[in-house]
């Protein structure tokens, strides 16, 4: 099993500049290797947390001590030179994450997003990214024409009245003959505040597997699930998983052959 979304870190960090929150208590890897072999966790994906902004050396370091056991989604900017970005390959870096929840939608078309594109392009990274779904459509539109895999974060983010009618969620039903968009079965507690996630997340994987396909679908924890630790755990949204998809050879391949595949792990 391949969780493809959990985060790092401990405090005494150097924090963002900007930030919208920090966690007061640490999220250490020996922590999260006890979870994994209490679930059957076998390997992981580490995704660089927000507040950490964009020096990835404590996730770089994990991976380099671990490296047959994860892989890391770095935040970086659009400007990183190309050293830079070799440095994070040799590490176990295969993608950069676009965390633009609540900021405003960059200009993909200007020249540095222009060159960053190509320099993922001949490292074969991904880009994943994370909004609230009714900007879905703006943002991935321009990134898919890029031809590197998009991952979308946590459903796509629909909107909790809205749930699976959220144009950005019926957007990326459309999307299926693009065959670079993916979509990560994740952290159905954060598309919105009203408690109708989870009800939502049951429709919404069922016409992802429906429309987008079984083949473009991962899953993730989110460990150690940042404002939502109280009421979350990973065996927990393992078991929410199994009501997402009922199916165990689609369980199989969203858990290990997707993830092995889109991840490096191959």
């Amino acid at each position: 099993m391949i969780d493809t979304h959990v985060h790092m870190f401990v405090r005494g960090l150097k924090l963002a500049s900007v930030r919208r929150y920090a966690p007061d208590y640490d999220a250490t890897v020996e922590a999260y290797q006890q979870l994994m072999s209490k679930t059957g966790i076998s390997r992981a994906v580490i995704v660089q947390p927000s507040f950490l902004g964009t020096d990835n050396s404590y996730m770089c370091g994990i991976i380099k001590r671990f490296p047959d056991t994860f892989r890391g989604i770095a935040t970086v900017d659009a400007s990183i030179p190309d050293d830079e970005l070799d440095a994070l390959d040799a590490s176990g870096i295969v993608g950069i994450r676009l965390n633009l929840d609540g900021l405003p939608l960059p200009d993909f078309s200007s020249a540095e997003w222009v060159r960053l594109f190509e320099a993922l392009r001949k490292r074969r990274w991904q880009i994943e990214v994370h909004r609230q779904g009714k900007d879905i459509p703006t943002l991935i539109a321009p990134l898919l024409d890029t031809g590197l895999d998009i991952v979308v974060d946590h459903f796509g983010r629909p909107d909790d009245e809205d749930g699976v009618n959220d144009p950005g969620f019926l957007y990326m039903m459309q999307r299926r003959d693009s065959k670079n968009l993916w979509v990560k079965l994740s952290a159905s507690y954060r598309n919105g505040d009203k408690g109708r996630g989870a009800a939502t997340a049951v429709k919404a994987a069922r016409m992802l597997i429906d429309n987008l396909g079984p083949d473009r679908l991962v899953w993730g924890s989110d460990w150690p699930h940042t404002r939502h630790e109280e009421q979350q755990s990973i065996p927990a949204t393992i078991k929410e998983f199994q009501t997402w998809v009922p199916s165990e050879s689609m369980r199989e391949l969203i858990l290990e052959s997707n993830a092995a595949r889109l991840f490096h792990f191959e």
